[in-house]
């Protein structure tokens, strides 16, 4: 209970102050429309209820124009280990989400080849989030 307290905190924060404060003064074309989720949770329960759901549905329901799910730490492994899971990421997948991975946590996790089989671009991430970060785009860490 306490876990989908504080997502809906979360993300109430994110809605009702994020992008009213970030779009005030901008033209509409020049906000970035795209969301990057950072999913580091291996709860089974969280990823169907929340970073899985959300973020599917930001991109078949079009509330972001790209959208892209990192998949780092724990998260890679509940992919590879629960068919449940991985069978939503790949419909995610073929809806249009990009699907990252955290190289340096999937070779300590040992699915580094498993997470290529299915399609994931496993790469440094570093770099990338800070790129994501700096360029507007909303990041929603999970």
């Amino acid at each position: 209970m306490n876990t989908r307290l504080y997502l809906i905190s979360l993300l109430s924060i994110l809605f009702l102050s994020g992008p009213k404060l970030n779009a005030q003064n901008l033209p509409k074309d020049s906000i970035p429309d795209k969301l990057v989720v950072v999913w580091t949770s291996g709860d089974p329960e969280m990823a169907e209820t929340m970073a899985l759901m959300y973020t599917h549905a930001a991109k078949t329901n079009k509330w972001f124009k790209d959208v892209t799910l990192i998949i780092w730490g724990p998260s890679a492994r509940l992919v590879i280990e629960n068919p449940k899971i991985q069978e939503k990421v790949i419909k995610m997948q073929k809806d249009g989400v990009v699907l990252e991975a955290c190289v340096a946590c999937a070779n300590m996790l040992g699915v580094t080849e498993q997470l290529k089989k299915l399609g994931v671009d496993v790469k440094g991430m570093g770099g990338p989030l800070t790129n994501y970060l700096k360029s507007g785009a909303k990041v929603l860490t999970l």
